[in-house]
């Protein structure tokens, strides 16, 4: 399976994730960058800095897999499709 890496970036400042996680395919990885938006921001709030942080989710390569921003995941309600087909 393989392993992507969740990385934030907020302004300049890149926050790494070193340990990445196993998933079955980017899909997967999308969820699993949106809960964690959505955690953050109802633990943290929604202060400016915070809505125009970005996840970066990486391959092994590092190459960028998907990038999903914080402020999107304001207007993504939980409940909704993933789809819009």
């Amino acid at each position: 399976m393989p392993r992507y890496y969740f990385n934030t970036r907020i302004g300049d400042e890149l926050i790494v994730d070193p340990d990445g996680e196993e998933l079955r395919n980017p899909d997967r990885a999308w969820s699993i960058a949106r809960a964690m938006i959505h955690e953050l921001l109802r633990s943290e709030g929604t202060s400016g800095a915070l809505l125009s942080a970005v996840i970066e989710v990486t391959d092994d390569d590092g190459e960028i897999v998907l990038e999903f921003p914080f402020v999107e995941a304001i207007f993504d309600l939980p409940d909704q499709p993933t789809t819009k087909h």
